[in-house]
């Protein structure tokens, strides 16, 4: 693994923390089977959505579509 500093002059301890860090990212994907999705982020989970009831089409449609209930 070669790194190279292109921009800046770290201090040894700031070079020395960056280095640490690539290595255990490296070693985390190493040990990770290729292919594996990691944690999957709420936000874009389609399941926190999915028990909300959808609104049906009629005169007051309208309103149900942007409140509640």
């Amino acid at each position: 693994m070669n790194i190279k500093v292109v921009r800046g002059n770290p201090t040894p301890e700031e070079l020395a923390a960056a280095l640490a860090v690539v290595r255990a990212r490296a070693a985390a994907a190493a040990q990770s089977p290729s292919g594996a999705e990691g944690p999957r982020d709420a936000w874009s989970d389609p399941s926190r959505i999915a028990g909300r009831r959808v609104p049906q089409p009629g005169e007051a449609s309208w309103a149900r579509t942007y409140w509640p209930g």
